[in-house]
């Protein structure tokens, strides 16, 4: 006998509250609820208004989508804050998922576990307006010339000095404060950042911030990919992934990022 269009759609409804139903109970911290980190404090485009609770910014929108499709609904869902450096470290969180630009890496994954990658990042070169005046352009040529920075702990080393092979040793800070200090300062004249990051800086933290290119992420043999962080051995793990999948299966993960890191215009591709 065939199944209605109604009986079919509500068949999968049964099945997907059911699907919901098993993620949303016995494998949090607290039953019922779900509790998710991010940085403190946290900065647009990846959270709007350091207000994760409002649901806007990419990360955000992300986040709640997530745990609608894990059977959370929005007031289930409660928000704590933590260092990057405090989060990638191993042993028990205070927090069932961590969403704070994670990329995802063979030596994390030894300590944390990770979902499959909701976000693939283009990287961007962050400069000042002064470095430009002085001859800097969009080339892996006139890069190479540049004194860079770097926070010692990111993915953004290894990829400078694939991408680029600086003549000199970049110089490492212990956080992006500290990079975007520096480059205020006149100590360095550029860095990497992943592009919205790059976005966000150049407009709101340095005085005359500049973005001078960007790389696509095929450009790179392995670009950097977003994960969202978990305990090691979280149950959360197979819900997680299986949202994600979701998500992207009906379309909900490229609209929320077609609004919140929708493609720039005016930043030239590094040559």
């Amino acid at each position: 006998m065939k199944l209605t269009t109604t009986a079919l759609a509500l068949c999968m409804g049964l099945a997907s509250t059911a699907y919901a139903e098993t993620c949303a109970t016995g494998k949090t911290l607290t039953d019922g609820v779900l509790t998710i980190a991010t940085g403190n404090p946290a900065y647009y485009p990846w959270v709007l208004d350091d207000a994760p609770e409002a649901g806007k910014g990419f990360e955000a929108a992300v986040a709640y989508a997530l745990a609608e499709e894990m059977g959370f609904a929005a007031d289930q869902v409660t928000w704590v804050r933590t260092s990057f450096d405090q989060a990638i470290q191993p042993g028990a969180k205070d927090f069932d998922i961590n969403m704070q630009q994670f990329s995802i890496t063979p030596e994390r994954e030894e300590i944390v576990d990770f979902s499959k990658p909701y976000y693939t990042s283009a990287m961007a070169v962050l400069t000042t307006q002064s470095v430009i005046d002085s001859g800097a352009a969009p080339t892996v040529d006139s890069l190479k010339g540049l004194v860079w920075g770097a926070m010692g702990s990111t993915t953004a080393l290894p990829m400078l000095t694939d991408l680029i092979a600086p003549e000199k040793q970049p110089l490492l800070y212990g956080d992006n404060v500290d990079v975007t200090a520096a480059m205020q300062a006149g100590q360095i004249d550029a860095a990497l950042f992943d592009l919205p990051t790059a976005l966000y800086l150049s407009a709101v933290v340095l005085n005359d911030g500049v973005i001078l290119g960007q790389f696509p992420p095929e450009r790179s043999a392995n670009p950097d990919q977003f994960g969202i962080l978990m305990e090691e051995g979280s149950a959360l793990k197979t819900c997680v992934d299986d949202a994600l999948d979701a998500l992207s299966a009906n379309g909900k993960l490229a609209e929320i990022e077609a609004t919140w890191l929708q493609e720039t215009t005016g930043v030239p591709l590094v040559k």
